[in-house]
């Protein structure tokens, strides 16, 4: 039942019916319901591994005494994992009203990445009109990344992170 709710929220987002899954899954929606008792603790299961790999590659990249670099392997990190999960995408940026509980995780992150960029804004490497809100926004437009074929989605991921970070890499006045 896990495995069919990861493939199909990976592939369609967090849209996709309890009884779709259950029929995926070869069970009935009882017994998906009686394991899962609502779509959020569905989702909850579902994206615990997602969830583990994004926070470590925040906490690494946090961890790294350069800054620049560390931001630089955080949106690549993330870019490269949301473009192989759509449903992650949808629960961690909770778009979905099922996906509430990502809200605290998300924000704890937000949190940590503003100390990284401000720490590379300061060592002059992050341009200065940079905002977090700006990460978010890449985020949300890295959703555009599942439209690619399965096969070519990291390559297009690591290139949408390139451009990225060329933009938001500060650039020398004069």
């Amino acid at each position: 039942m896990l495995e069919a709710a990861r493939v199909l929220f990976s592939e369609r987002g967090l849209e996709v019916p309890m009884r779709e899954i259950a029929r995926r899954a070869e069970v009935g929606p009882a017994t998906l319901y009686r394991r899962f008792p609502t779509k959020q603790a569905l989702v909850d299961a579902a994206f615990t591994d997602e969830l583990r790999a994004c926070s470590a590659i925040v906490r690494d990249g946090c961890a790294d005494p350069d800054p620049w670099r560390g931001l630089c392997a955080v949106i690549t990190g993330i870019t490269e994992l949301n473009a192989q999960n759509q449903g992650f995408v949808d629960a961690f940026m909770s778009s979905h009203p099922d996906a509430a509980d990502f809200a605290e995780h998300r924000q704890g992150m937000l949190r940590s990445l503003d100390g990284l960029c401000r720490r590379a804004k300061e060592a002059g490497d992050l341009r200065a009109d940079f905002v977090i809100d700006d990460l978010v926004l890449v985020l949300m437009a890295g959703r555009g990344l599942q439209s690619a074929r399965p096969a070519t989605r990291v390559k297009a991921a690591r290139r949408f992170a390139e451009l990225t970070i060329d933009a938001f890499r500060a650039r020398p006045t004069g």
